[in-house]
């Protein structure tokens, strides 16, 4: 808990400084960067809102993601992780935006997609970052290592 709050924390100055605000579109975290960064008193200041959409019905509904491109495409891929991204920020009031879907497990994975699957995006400034990686672990410690890489990366892409 005390790196997601430092990491919050470095997210705030730097969103603050720039008169920016943050949305978050979370799938298999279930809203915990959201938590994470509204720790924080005084987050109103810099995180906008965040959207939990863990169906896919969800993710077209709040984030304006056609259903075919998630048919198309699956939940967990570098598409629909693009698509909720630029869906948080068209959704919302924010400048920046950091979106997560992945396989948090015990369930759910497949050959091609296994468990600790997660996949990233992040828009800045009309720049959009995809990454994908593989995390070891139960399910809490594959939406922990979630939550700690999003933010991670989130103050790297803030200082660049």
């Amino acid at each position: 808990m005390q790196l997601t709050t430092a990491l919050c924390e470095q997210i705030s100055i730097l969103l603050q400084s720039k008169k920016w605000m943050l949305a978050t579109a979370e799938s298999c975290t279930g809203g915990l960067i959201a938590a994470a960064c509204t720790e924080l008193a005084g987050s109103s200041l810099w995180f906008e809102r965040g959207f939990v959409t863990y169906s896919n019905a969800s993710k077209s509904q709040l984030l304006s993601i056609p259903k075919h491109v998630i048919d198309l495409n699956g939940a967990v891929s570098e598409t629909v992780v693009r698509a909720m991204a630029a869906g948080a920020l068209a959704n919302s009031n924010a400048q920046v935006s950091l979106s997560v879907t992945g396989i948090a497990g015990p369930g759910g994975a497949t050959a091609d997609k296994p468990v600790g699957t997660v996949w990233f995006g992040w828009c800045i400034q009309g720049n959009t970052y995809v990454e994908c990686c593989q995390f070891k672990g139960d399910r809490i410690q594959v939406r922990a290592s979630t939550v700690v890489h999003a933010l991670s990366r989130l103050v790297t892409f803030l200082h660049a």
